[in-house]
């Protein structure tokens, strides 16, 4: 059978040979393909049927319309399931579905990414996409004030990473009825049954517990799955809905319906033409759901009246921490789609400056890093500009949320206060000592580090202008001042703080070591040595051009002090520049956190580490006197 014009709002018998087409069209492209996930497909293909024929409303020709909905796929290894939807409203045709799903090249990639322009969010690392979502739902809700709806697709086997309970906590907490999460309970997981198996009711009370309502039914029953998807946008409840589907992995094929060992593995061409077969054989049905209803543009945001940026005087004493919240609060009177996220920690941050000021554009994640992230993520979807921070130490756990943020080509700031062993007494459960590492490996990401609160101010601003992963990295403590409120701070750049036609050596710093090094080099000027001392304010992309000319002034000869591991920061971007650009007789003294660090003062703590400008000043005389 076949349609040259889309239907519109379909019947359940629609429905049910879109299902069957699902199904069929899962099984040709990855049986086509090779590789893929047809059983996980055909589990939720008759949830995506009645979702997509009769509930959401999307303009397919327009996939940036404002008023659209979101439909997530949380379970992203469904991609077939995704795709063959695709084909089914007409944005995708035959051809590209069988002959360029997973090939290289194609944009049906193996799971999906916004090369697609109807994919909001990469997807595929578990337990991601539903925190994204509630992203959106933020968004929609509070900011955009539309009434679209957001619609996550999830696994049963990914509700056992607490992102996804994480996600519910804080939906349940911003009262998000505009989050629907249909869960695909197919029992079977990568390896064997799910913990907890069809067990319907365990996770039902799980949900409620969190704060959501929960409809629980036969997921092959469409008239059971339309009553439910009516019932989650009525308008009833303040919470978000979570809908509970009872399904059978491989649904529509006997061969392989709730067998084990059919997981991440494509039909076997003889197979597939007999799944084929047994679903009533191919078909064509192009059919669309209605469109998005009432005010389809956000309402334009008007610029707030705020302080005008911050102003230091030179010699004062100011935590870089401090200087963000004093940027992100200007920000937020200069650019009305600047939004603020903390993980409870916001008056540490300083990020409580901008929550007091502009309480509609703050979003309090609690001790969630995870979700804090992924709701930044999910922000940006709606073209927003987020900024979160925590605790340095604490991103950490949310690495693969900012690993997807960037694969999912989204604009995230993030800021990390209290690094490294410069906070002192606290002790190493709290100091950031790989956090430069981590943000230098995602692809794309820009990686800042400044030294007093000018620059700091300076790099804030710019990251509101950033495209991909940008990371800012602030210091507990207060140090001096070291620029004129005019001075500018390129992304890329650096600064050369002393320098001379006589200088030895360079001294590389960002940070808390760019103070250490300053201190170094007075003494060495005491003892008649003259250096150069570079500030690296901006660790990837780094200024090679300007440690080229300093490691050929000064015979090859840097010092670079960081307080950091040595593997993977400020070191290793210094390295990795001089090598590219062969600088011949290099002579590099790298100076990290060797140790694991205790307790202690700050001065302590840094000169305990070898950072200390008594360490920067040994190590500089020791390049010195060799031949």
């Amino acid at each position: 059978m076949a349609s040259s014009q889309p239907v519109i709002s379909i019947d359940l018998g629609q429905v049910e040979e879109l299902a069957a087409q699902l199904r069929v069209d899962s099984v040709r492209s990855s049986t086509s393909a090779g590789s893929g996930h047809p059983t996980s497909s055909m589990s939720a293909a008759d949830l995506l049927a009645v979702l997509v024929g009769r509930h959401l409303r999307y303009d397919w020709d327009h996939p940036e319309a404002d008023g659209n909905d979101h439909l997530i796929f949380s379970k992203g290894h469904a991609s077939p399931l995704l795709y063959s939807v695709y084909k089914a409203v007409g944005v995708v045709s035959d051809e590209e579905l069988v002959t360029g799903y997973r090939r290289f090249g194609s944009r049906l990639e193996g799971h999906p990414t916004p090369v697609l322009p109807w994919v909001d969010v990469a997807t595929g690392s578990l337990g991601q996409g539903l925190p994204d979502g509630v992203g959106v739902a933020l968004a929609g809700k509070y900011l955009d004030k539309l009434p679209y709806r957001v619609w996550v697709l999830c696994g049963d086997s990914e509700m056992a990473e607490g992102s996804m309970w994480e996600a519910l906590d804080k939906a349940a907490y911003y009262e998000l009825s505009n989050l629907v999460v249909l869960v695909d309970v197919n029992r079977l997981g990568q390896r064997g049954p799910t913990e907890l198996g069809w067990n319907l009711e365990a996770y039902a009370r799980r949900a409620e517990a969190f704060g959501a309502r929960v409809l629980t039914i036969d997921g092959h029953d469409l008239a059971q799955i339309d009553q439910a998807l009516a019932t989650a946008v009525d308008g009833s409840t303040d919470r978000p809905t979570v809908i509970l589907a009872r399904t059978v992995k491989g649904r529509g094929y006997s061969e392989v319906e709730d067998r084990e060992g059919w997981h991440g593995k494509p039909l076997p061409e003889d197979m597939a033409a007999r799944a084929v077969a047994e679903l009533g054989g191919e078909r064509n049905l192009r059919v669309r759901g209605p469109l998005p209803q009432g005010n389809t543009v956000s309402p334009a945001a008007a610029a707030e009246p705020g302080p005008s940026l911050p102003v230091y005087t030179c010699g004062e004493r100011v935590p870089t921490r401090k200087a963000y919240g004093d940027a992100l609060l200007a920000l937020g009177g200069l650019n009305p789609r600047v939004v603020a996220l903390d993980g409870e920690v916001s008056n540490s941050t300083h990020a409580d400056e901008f929550a007091k000021a502009y309480s509609g554009r703050y979003f309090e994640m609690f001790i969630a890093e995870q979700q804090m992230v992924a709701a930044a993520v999910g922000l940006s979807v709606r073209h927003y500009i987020p900024f979160a921070s925590t605790f340095a130490a604490f991103l950490t756990r949310a690495h693969d949320f900012i690993r997807m943020a960037a694969i999912s080509q989204a604009d995230l700031r993030l800021v990390g206060s209290h690094a490294g062993v410069e906070i002192g007494a606290d002790g190493p459960s709290q100091m950031a000592l790989e956090d430069l590492a981590m943000m230098r490996a995602v692809h794309g990401s820009t990686v800042l580090y400044p030294s007093d609160a000018t620059s700091a101010v300076a790099l804030t601003l710019a990251m509101a202008d950033a495209h991909g992963i940008s990371y800012l990295r602030a210091t507990r403590g207060g140090y001096p001042v070291l620029y004129e409120p005019e001075e500018s701070f390129p992304v890329g750049g650096s600064k050369v703080l002393r320098s001379s036609d006589a200088d030895q050596v360079t001294l590389v710093g960002a940070g808390v070591t760019v103070h250490q090094c300053l201190a170094a080099a007075d003494q060495l000027a005491a003892d008649g040595i003259q250096t150069r001392v570079i500030d690296l304010y901006s660790v990837k992309p780094v200024d090679g051009h300007t440690l080229v000319a300093a490691a050929r002034a000064t015979q090859g000869r840097l010092v670079v002090a960081e307080d950091h591991h040595p593997e993977g920061g400020l070191g290793s971007a210094v390295a990795d520049a001089l090598l590219a650009a062969r600088v011949p007789q290099l002579r590099l003294s790298h100076l990290a956190v060797r140790k694991m660090p205790g307790s202690g003062t700050t001065a302590e703590l840094l000169d305990a580490a070898g950072i200390s400008a008594r360490h920067i000043d040994a190590a500089a005389k020791e390049l010195l006197a060799e031949r």
